[in-house]
């Protein structure tokens, strides 16, 4: 079986809703710098949603790096996590950490999720 390693539109959250759904009742699961909520969904496949609030890192830039490292953690190991709906959300302190140590983050958070 061939694995596909997209990330359509179809695994992310849109919708503030979907968010809201997420944010009622969630399992945690964090660490000084990231916070990954997630909440069973019935679609048979994981969704992402992020939420990096201006408040906690100020500059676009370092906002946009932090997104295209949870996206891509998200892509590479989507198929290896269950079905739910994932809110990933940075704290402040996340700025001071670099790139692999961000990744290595993520990666230890999911693990807590796979199936």
């Amino acid at each position: 079986m061939v694995l596909n390693y997209l990330f359509k539109k179809k695994y992310r959250l849109l919708k503030s809703i979907h968010f809201k759904y997420v944010f009622e009742k969630y399992y945690i699961q964090t660490k000084l710098e990231l916070i990954i909520l997630g909440r069973p969904n019935l679609l048979g496949y994981p969704r992402l949603g992020i939420s990096i609030p201006k408040k906690n890192i100020k500059y676009a830039y370092k906002r946009n790096i932090i997104k295209r490292l949870i996206r891509e953690t998200f892509r590479l190991l989507q198929h290896k996590l269950i079905a739910m709906d994932f809110v990933v959300i940075a704290k402040k302190n996340s700025i001071f950490l670099e790139n692999r140590n961000i990744i290595n983050i993520l990666e230890s958070l999911w693990l807590n999720y796979h199936q």
